[in-house]
C-alpha cells in the first residue's frame, strides 16, 4: 500500500493543493474534530464544577483546573490515535473521547472521584454540533473572509484605475453602448461586497439539550435546576448562537444557510472569471510573462489565462458540494438518523475548493494589464453604437419614429466614423444639435460610469 503523501493523496486537496490549504487541515480533519469535541466536553465538565448545579461536583482547585484544561491544550497526535484504538473497540467514535478524558481523570486525584460527570446527561450529537459549529465559525473568519476581502480590495483598487477608461460593452456578445473598465469591475465589487456582507454576518447555532432536545436526564437527575438557562449560557460561552428548539441533532439550518451564502459568493466569482477570461481573450487585458513558464505543450506563443480557469473550475466542485449540504443536512428522519454523520464529515471541501479558487484568483488579477490600445481599437471599429445617442436626440427634437429610421440605417451594419458623420448631416437638426452629435465619439459616450465607479470606491 502507498504511503500517503502529497503525491499519492486520493484528493488533490491534500495532494497537488496541500501547500494552500494546509491551514484547513487543523479544523477540518478528523484531529481537529477530535479536538473539539474533547474541547466541549472539558468546556462542559468545567462549567458543572464552577456552577452551584450539582452539589456533588466542585469547585476544584486551581492547580486541578490548569489540569483540566492541559488534557484539551495539550492533547497530541499520539493521543488521537490512542483514542482511535479505543474507537475501534468500541465502534463509538463520541463514546471513545469521554473514555479517553476519563482515563486522564484517572491520574488526577482530586479528578477521579468526578469521572462519571464527564459527558454528564449528554448526547453524542449535544458535542457533535457545537464541535462543528466550532469549526465552521473558525474557518470562515480565519481563512475564507480574509481571502474573499483581499479580492473585493484587488478588484475596488482596479476598478478606481480603470474607472474612466472607456471600452466597448458587449450584450448578446455583439457590440453595443460603451462603459468603463473601471465601471464593470465596480458591478462585482458591489455585488461581492454585499455577500461578503451576509458572510459576515452568519450565525453559527448550537444546540445542547440531551437526547431528544427536551432536557430528560438533567430535569429527572437535578429538577431544581433551569437547564434552559444553563445551556444557553454554555452554548454562547463558546461564541455560538444558542438553539433553543431541536431534536436530538441541531437542524442545521445555519449551515445550510451559511453554504448558501459563499455559494452566492464564489457564483458572482465564477461569472467574474469568465468575464475577464473573455476579456483577455479579446485583448483587454494582456498577461504578464514570467521566465521559464510553459504556455502550451505545443505552441511556444500562449499566455494562457489558467488562473481564473483554475478558479472557475474549483469554484463549481465547492458549489456542487455545497448544494448538497444545503439540501441534505436540514433533513432528518423523526428525532435522529445517522445520515448527515457522514456528510458532515465533509464540511471542509468547500472551504478547501473555495480556498484554491480564491488563491487562484487573487494570483490572475496580480498577473493581468489593461491594454488600452486594444480598447481604442475596438472603440473605432464600433461607431454604430452611438446610432443609441442619435435616436435618443431625435426623440427629444419630436422626429417621427427615430428608432425605427436609425434601425434601417444601423442595424447590421459597420459603422465608422465617416458614415455616421454623414447620417448626422442629413437628419436636418438644429445646428447647435448636429454639432454636439458630430463632436460625439465612442469613446466620450460612456454616460455616467466613471462617475458611478467613483461613487461605489469612495463610499
Amino acid at each position: 500500500m502507498l504511503e500517503l503523501l502529497e503525491l499519492t493523496a486520493i484528493s488533490p486537496a491534500d495532494g497537488r493543493y496541500a501547500k494552500q490549504t494546509a491551514e484547513l487541515r487543523e479544523i477540518f480533519s478528523e484531529f481537529g474534530l477530535m479536538r473539539r469535541r474533547l474541547l466541549i466536553e472539558i468546556e462542559w465538565f468545567k462549567f458543572l464544577g464552577n456552577s452551584d448545579y450539582i452539589a456533588e461536583l466542585g469547585p476544584f482547585s486551581k492547580s486541578t483546573s490548569k489540569k483540566i484544561d492541559a488534557i484539551a491544550t495539550s492533547f497530541s497526535i499520539e493521543q488521537a490515535s490512542d483514542v482511535k484504538v479505543l474507537e475501534k473497540k468500541i465502534n463509538h467514535d463520541l463514546k471513545a473521547i469521554e473514555y479517553f478524558i476519563k482515563s486522564q481523570f484517572e491520574s488526577i486525584s482530586e479528578l477521579k472521584p468526578y469521572k462519571e460527570f464527564v459527558h454528564f446527561s449528554c448526547t453524542s450529537e449535544d458535542i457533535n454540533n457545537l464541535a462543528y459549529g466550532l469549526m465552521l465559525k473558525e474557518a470562515t473568519e480565519n481563512s475564507l473572509i480574509p481571502r474573499m476581502e483581499k479580492i473585493v480590495e484587488a478588484l475596488s483598487e482596479f476598478a478606481n484605475k480603470y474607472s474612466d477608461k472607456t471600452m466597448i460593452s458587449r450584450t448578446h456578445g455583439q457590440a453595443a453602448s460603451p462603459t468603463t473598465m473601471g465601471k464593470e469591475l465596480a458591478n462585482y465589487v458591489s455585488r461581492l461586497s454585499r455577500q461578503l456582507r451576509f458572510v459576515k454576518s452568519s450565525e453559527y447555532l448550537g444546540k445542547f439539550n440531551g437526547a431528544v432536545g427536551n432536557y430528560n436526564a438533567h430535569t429527572f437527575a437535578y429538577p431544581e435546576v433551569d437547564w434552559i438557562k444553563a445551556s444557553e449560557k454554555f452554548v454562547s460561552g463558546l461564541g455560538l448562537k444558542w438553539n433553543a428548539y431541536s431534536t436530538q441533532i441541531e437542524p442545521h439550518d445555519s449551515i445550510a444557510e451559511l453554504f448558501q451564502t459563499i455559494s452566492r459568493f464564489n457564483t458572482i466569482l465564477d461569472d467574474l472569471c469568465k468575464d475577464i477570461w473573455s476579456y483577455v481573450s479579446i485583448g483587454y487585458f494582456t498577461q504578464q510573462t514570467k521566465e521559464g513558464e510553459v504556455g502550451s505543450s505545443t505552441m511556444p506563443h500562449k499566455v494562457n489565462p489558467i488562473d481564473f480557469e483554475n478558479a472557475e473550475g474549483n469554484l463549481g466542485l465547492a458549489n456542487a458540494i455545497s448544494a448538497h449540504f444545503s439540501s441534505k443536512l436540514p433533513s432528518s428522519r423523526y428525532q435522529r438518523d445517522l445520515s448527515d454523520s457522514t456528510v458532515l464529515r465533509n464540511l471542509g471541501l468547500p472551504f478547501v475548493y473555495s480556498l484554491i479558487a480564491y488563491n487562484s484568483i487573487v494570483k490572475g488579477l496580480s498577473k493581468i494589464e489593461l491594454n488600452e490600445k486594444s480598447l481604442e481599437k475596438d472603440l473605432e471599429k464600433n461607431w454604430e453604437v452611438l446610432a443609441e445617442a442619435i435616436q435618443t436626440i431625435m426623440r427629444k427634437q419630436g422626429m417621427v419614429e427615430p428608432y425605427e429610421q436609425l434601425k434601417k440605417m444601423t442595424r447590421g451594419n459597420a459603422l465608422d466614423k465617416e458614415n455616421i458623420r454623414d447620417l448626422i448631416k442629413k437628419l436636418d437638426l438644429p445646428s447647435n444639435v448636429e454639432k454636439e452629435l458630430l463632436d460625439l465619439t465612442p469613446e466620450s459616450y460612456a454616460g455616467q460610469a466613471s462617475k458611478l465607479t467613483q461613487l461605489l470606491i469612495n463610499r
